[in-house]
Order: C-alpha cells, then sequence, then structure tokens
C-alpha cells in the first residue's frame, strides 16, 4: 500500500476555543507519530471560526517542537496572501529548528473570502495571476546564495525544503508538472477535476533536480469506527459544517448528529455528495474496501488523510482503525 499522511485543519468544535484546538493539533500528531504516518500538514484559512491554523508556520513550530520523526509541513500555505521572500523565512526557520523534516505546499487561491483576503493584503493587486512567478521567486530562495547576493532569505537559503505544489483545478497541475515538482491535489473538498489534473500533471511532468518522475498525493476524507453507523454519525459534522458554509454561515464544527442525511433538501444533498465524494466512512472492511477502491481509481502514490471529527478521542480512533487496516494491508501485499 502507498503511504499515508495527516491533513489537520485544527478544527474547533462547538463549545471549545482555538488554543485547545491548537493543543488537540500536536496531541494528533503525536498520535500519527506513533502509528507510523508519513507526514503532518496543516492548512492556511482565515476568517473561518471553526479552523485554527490561520498562522500556519506559528501552528507548524508548535507540533514541530512536540514531535520527533514525523514530517511537518504545509497543505499548504497561500501564496498570493504573501511575500515569497516571508514565506521562505518562515519554513527556512521551521528547517533550520528541525532539519529533514518540513515541507512546503503552496496554493494560489486566497484561503478566504475577498473581506478578509484584502484586511490581509491590504489591495487586491497581488493576484492567482502572479502565482507561477511568485513559485519560481520562492524556489529561488532556498537555492544556496552565491557570493554578494544584495538578498537571500536567512534562514532559507540552502536548505532543503520540498516544495509541493496544491491545487483543485489543471492550473497547478501544469504549474507542478512544468517544474517538476510534486503535487497535491484537495480532493477531499473539491473532487470535480480530480482525474483530468492527475493527467495533465502525468503527461506533461519535466524531470527536475527535486523530482525525477511525477508523485501525485490525494486528499481523502476518511472517518473510521467500529460500526459504519458510528461513522456515519461521526462524519455528519463535517457535512454539517459543509451545509453551513455552502449557505453563508461558517461557524465551528458541529457535534455529530444521528440520520443527519434524512432532513436534507436535495441540493444540499447534492451539494454534498458532490463536494465530499472522497471519502470513505465505515468500519474497518468498509474502511479497506474504500483505500483499495481509490487507489485504483487514481493510481496516487500517497494519501492525504483528513477527518473534521468533533470529539477528539473519536478522531484519534479513527486515525488509529486507518493505521491498522493501512498495516494490514500493506502486510498482505
Amino acid at each position: 500500500m502507498i503511504p499515508l499522511s495527516v491533513l489537520d485543519l485544527s478544527p474547533v468544535p462547538d463549545g471549545s476555543d482555538a488554543g485547545q484546538a491548537l493543543r488537540n493539533s500536536l496531541d494528533l500528531a503525536r498520535h500519527a507519530e506513533t502509528l507510523g504516518y508519513r507526514r503532518f500538514w496543516m492548512a492556511e484559512h482565515h476568517n473561518m471560526p471553526g479552523i485554527a491554523s490561520a498562522a500556519t508556520a506559528v501552528a507548524l513550530a508548535h507540533v514541530a517542537a512536540g514531535t520527533s520523526r514525523i514530517r511537518i509541513g504545509a497543505g499548504g500555505v497561500m501564496l498570493p496572501n504573501h511575500a515569497p521572500l516571508i514565506i521562505a523565512e518562515q519554513f527556512g526557520t521551521l528547517a533550520a529548528l528541525h532539519p529533514g523534516r518540513v515541507d512546503l505546499g503552496l496554493g494560489r487561491a486566497p484561503g478566504t473570502d475577498q473581506i478578509a483576503a484584502r484586511a490581509m493584503r491590504r489591495n487586491l493587486a497581488t493576484d492567482a495571476d502572479h502565482f507561477p512567478q511568485d513559485v519560481v521567486e520562492l524556489l529561488s530562495y532556498f537555492r544556496p546564495a552565491a557570493p554578494g547576493q544584495p538578498l537571500q532569505a536567512v534562514p532559507g537559503a540552502g536548505l532543503d525544503v520540498p516544495v509541493w505544489i496544491l491545487g483543485s483545478s489543471t492550473f497547478g497541475a501544469q504549474l507542478a508538472a512544468a517544474l517538476g515538482l510534486p503535487y497535491a491535489f484537495a480532493s477531499h473538498f473539491a473532487p470535480s477535476m480530480m482525474m483530468d489534473a492527475i493527467a495533465v500533471y502525468r503527461e506533461r511532468f519535466r524531470p527536475s533536480g527535486a523530482l525525477e518522475a511525477p508523485y501525485v498525493m490525494l486528499g481523502l476524507n476518511v472517518f473510521a469506527a467500529d460500526t459504519d453507523a458510528e461513522a456515519r454519525r461521526l462524519f455528519s459534522s463535517l457535512q454539517q459544517a459543509f451545509v453551513n458554509l455552502r449557505s453563508g454561515r461558517p461557524g465551528k464544527l458541529p457535534a455529530p448528529v444521528d440520520d443527519y442525511e434524512q432532513g436534507l433538501d436535495p441540493y444540499a444533498k447534492a451539494m454534498l455528495d458532490n463536494a465530499l465524494s472522497c471519502t470513505v466512512v465505515g468500519a474497518p472492511t468498509t474502511v479497506e474496501q474504500g483505500l483499495r477502491d481509490f487507489v485504483a481509481r487514481t493510481g496516487a502514490d500517497e494519501l492525504m488523510v483528513t477527518a473534521q471529527i468533533f470529539d477528539h478521542e473519536a478522531r484519534k480512533r479513527s486515525f488509529e482503525i486507518l493505521a491498522r487496516v493501512h498495516a494490514e494491508m500493506t502486510a498482505a501485499a
């Protein structure tokens, strides 16, 4: 079986706060490290009460300091929100403190609404159209500094910080292919162009000093429990959060409820079926079959698993069940 990694949005459940969410993220990272997951990534989102990982580099420093082996990284940093030099320095600092453990995933979406985007950038003069140039500039800051170079990232220059391109369309796939970088697709919430993007990336990939062959990591929601019914109940928190977000009512992660889908109108149900189609929900045997089907369909090189589960212990248990299923599949292969 292919490697498994963790994407954590540091969810803030109803009745809790951001501080506890970030402490839970560290606890989950330690758990994932013990279970053998390859990476622990956190994502940049803003103006969202249910996500505590807005200051992504700071959150990752917290997680990296409390772990020892698992790779930590951004999945991702939304580069239009930042000057490339600042991101090079932030992740150069992480790499200097934790050598050989830091990844940097870059996306071109704002990770927020237009109000927050304007608040961060002060104006919208820098936008997604500049993303390829910004990526190239950022990559240059990680190269060893030349004698007399007037501008360099300190820390950053000469450090090993693997850069990934993130995306939910063929735009990122083309850029990752042209630059010879690994590619991560956001299939866990925007799956509609997944197969097209994978095909474009693999067909157009050009080997580089960073990567000799294409490498695709796909996002996958996994909600695992001892029974299918309990897993479906856990899944209802994410379903409610999506409906709230798409209805213009973003909030903290709701508590799970039974039979949530039965009360949905046809539009909401269709929206969930589309946005969350890359999701595996169930007991261990159901999870195993879901993993096999998804990998066979996509040919993914690695899976980045996420689980917006209200109860922290249930979330840890879900990743534990998945790790056990994965280990059994690997042993049987």
